[in-house]
């Protein structure tokens, strides 16, 4: 604990110095940042591996258009799933399986706060035409860059305390073939650990998607002038295709985030009633954990840490 302690305050420290740093390069009026001297120190560079695109995505606002089809496509599936299946009831009147300690539940906390920030305040900056740009589209931009300090500060605990059982395993094949039982009103035994392979996909989208995020929204924000002495190259590219490279993949990836985020939404709020309590109480509902992680059941019987559930007398377990 308190190397991990030790790790974010070095994080947050040496982010505010670099902060400080840019901001005091700001007030100076620094030529080599800000003014006329930013434009003339960025090569002019019409050809790149990445310009035709680029200019014909973001030109085009192709990004824009997808996002929005996305996110209208998933908000539709949602709407038909509830409608058509519905949502998944367990019982709260049995045991409760203690699933999530205080440290796991309060990082948790602050990556959801940073999500719920970063994805609508990345839409809007995509939209920033559409909502009229000036003050409350570059109130989004800050409100994105320090949402993004939070998530990196909860990153690294995030990623270390979940990623053993975020590996990829057999049952996962037969949790796709089936959508984990999500289509279905019955209820039934469902192949699947402690977190499921939907769960998974949204981990590393979340944590290695997200600390790509970073890094090229890092790119973007800090990187958008020339650096003096690199000769207009940046990782053995062109300084402007290095950047037009970040802004596709911050773009395609941001969309994928928005996504996956809704869906985290929708199971968590909406498709599995009381599931979001688990989150904030660290406890699962008996029934919950014997259904939809059945495997994380069997393997916590056979260490002792729970005993035989009644609700072995209804269904059938998985083998």
């Amino acid at each position: 604990m308190k190397k991990i302690i030790l790790f974010l305050s070095s994080f947050v420290g040496l982010f505010a110095v670099e902060a400080e740093k840019f901001l005091d390069t700001i007030q100076r009026g620094d030529n080599s940042i800000w003014g006329p001297g930013r434009v003339e120190n960025i090569p002019t560079y019409y050809n790149g591996p990445f310009a035709d695109f680029f200019v014909t995505w973001q030109g085009n606002e192709y990004f824009s258009m997808l996002a929005a089809s996305a996110i209208m496509a998933v908000i539709l599936a949602f709407i038909g799933h509830y409608a058509i299946v519905g949502p998944k009831s367990f019982s709260h009147h049995h045991g409760k399986i203690y699933a999530f300690n205080v440290m796991e539940r309060l990082v948790h906390l602050i990556a959801a706060v940073a999500w719920v920030i970063l994805v609508p305040t990345g839409i809007i900056m995509m939209f920033g035409d559409e909502f009229g740009g000036g003050a409350f589209v570059r109130l989004c931009k800050n409100l994105h860059g320090i949402a993004t300090v939070l998530f990196a500060i909860s990153l690294p605990y995030m990623f270390f305390a979940w990623v053993l059982r975020m590996l990829p395993a057999a049952y996962d094949i037969k949790w796709a073939m089936i959508v984990g039982g999500y289509l279905s009103k019955k209820k039934r035994p469902i192949p699947a650990g402690k977190f499921n392979l939907g769960q998974k996909a949204w981990f590393w989208i979340a944590t290695a998607g997200g600390l790509v995020m970073i890094l090229t929204g890092a790119a973007m924000y800090f990187l958008d002038t020339a650096i003096p002495g690199a000769n207009g190259k940046f990782f053995g590219m062109a300084q402007i295709e290095f950047l037009r490279l970040s802004a596709i993949i911050h773009n395609i990836l941001g969309i994928a985030c928005a996504v996956f985020l809704l869906v985290h939404i929708y199971m968590a709020v909406f498709c599995i009633k009381g599931s979001i309590h688990a989150i904030i109480t660290g406890y699962k509902e008996e029934e919950e954990v014997y259904i939809l992680h059945h495997y994380w059941y069997q393997e916590l019987l056979k260490k002792n840490k729970i005993t035989r559930s009644v609700f072995e007398n209804d269904y059938t377990n998985l083998k």
